[in-house]
């Protein structure tokens, strides 16, 4: 790991990326691609996790890459502004890259510390914040806003509500979509290896799937009754329906609580979190995304990457991914019956779904790449450089 003087030493704009906690998830994931993707020539990277940093920082590529953590109590942090300023003044990163609510208070101390351009991305809704109407975090982030000199929101659904609920000026907010790794996540194909622990027979059964963090905004407890709905609403089906619910947190015993209930423990498979994401996705024959809130889901992306038909809740920016009917189908959020009743519908017209799963797989490559991603990142960080005076190095 390389120290802050050398880090200092590099000629290249340093870009220090801001977190709550670097860990499995999707806003993180989205650094780790950028990081791992942007030319090495144009930019340098840092990342700084108020809490802690996990092994998931061992998916960046880059060896030059320095991650910092504060372990940060739970409350405000302005007790850590002295100490930020410090480490700010030793980086000295050309552009300050906070994410989502908890590091925007980091924009003061960086605004404070002087010299790098300040952007905040919006990523997604917080728990208790699911519709974007909470007025004080309306007003905290209106306070905030001030530090701030660009702002980047991940949909078009954060970007209105930067603009008409935060009060942000339109001309200080771009929206840039998360991008997916298309050879990485790809359709299944012969030849596939076998997925390890993978409990389920490719043909014989159908098998609904899930991925993501097993917490209370994500609802994975809505896909579990809409599993046991669906099977109670036509029983022939049990023999045949299987359920994969991929990741970990404080919600997953109690999803495999309510499958077992219904005597469907044998029939689901709840793993806890994995490494092989892609290859898992590739068992699947249909993705559901059951969350309370989204920004831009990579797990859907992913799922569209993968060739698979896609069942969400109509929140966030899920309706700008899918294209109702042509890619997968949209639900309203925390309801079992019309999730249920949209499994069963899907399992019903095979024919349909595998059209999705190609049409999802062609809007991906068309609209959603890795490439175009990176490309509106390096694009924003050369602009607001620019506008800044300082003279980025060719690339």
């Amino acid at each position: 790991m390389n120290s802050p003087l050398a880090l200092r030493n590099d000629l290249r704009p340093l870009v220090l990326h801001v977190v709550t906690r670097f860990d499995t998830g999707g806003l993180e994931n989205g650094v780790v691609n950028l990081i791992n993707h942007m030319p090495p020539s144009a930019y340098r990277h840092a990342v700084l996790a108020l809490t802690e940093v996990t092994d998931f920082s061992q998916r960046v590529k880059h060896s030059d890459v320095q991650f910092l953590a504060l372990n940060k109590a739970p409350g405000h942090g302005f007790k850590l502004y002295p100490r930020v300023w410090r480490l700010l003044r030793q980086l000295r990163p050309a552009i300050v890259h906070t994410r989502n609510l908890g590091p925007l208070e980091m924009q003061v101390a960086a605004a404070l510390a002087g010299g790098a351009v300040r952007v905040h991305g919006e990523h997604g809704r917080e728990l208790n914040d699911v519709d974007g109407g909470n007025v004080h975090l309306q007003r905290v982030r209106r306070l905030y806003s001030h530090f701030v000199q660009r702002y980047v929101a991940l949909s078009r659904d954060l970007q209105d509500y930067l603009v008409r609920r935060v009060g942000i000026d339109a001309g200080r907010v771009v929206q840039i979509y998360n991008g997916v790794d298309t050879q990485r996540f790809r359709p299944a194909a012969s030849g596939d290896a076998a997925v390890a622990g993978w409990p389920f027979d490719r043909g014989r059964h159908w098998v609904v799937g899930s991925v993501g963090r097993m917490q209370g905004v994500k609802d994975p407890l809505l896909l579990a009754h809409a599993f046991v709905r669906a099977l109670q609403l036509d029983p022939t089906l049990k023999s045949r329906w299987r359920l994969a619910m991929v990741g970990e947190g404080p919600l997953r015993a109690a999803a495999q609580a309510v499958l077992a209930q219904a005597g469907l423990a044998a029939s689901s498979w709840l793993p806890g979190e994995r490494i092989d994401v892609p290859e898992v996705m590739r068992g699947l024959d249909c993705f559901v995304l059951p969350s309370l809130a989204e920004g831009i889901s990579n797990t859907i992306l992913e799922a569209m990457a993968c060739g698979l038909p896609v069942l969400a809740t109509r929140v966030g920016g899920n309706a700008e991914l899918l294209s109702e009917g042509q890619s997968g189908f949209l639900v309203p959020a925390a309801e079992v019956e019309p999730m249920a009743q949209a499994l069963l519908n899907m399992h019903g017209d095979s024919a349909r779904t595998l059209a999705m799963g190609r049409c999802g797989r062609l809007e991906v490559e068309r609209k959603f790449s890795l490439q175009a991603m990176v490309g509106a990142y390096q694009a924003l960080y050369d602009r607001e450089l620019a506008l800044a005076g300082h003279q980025p190095r060719n690339h």
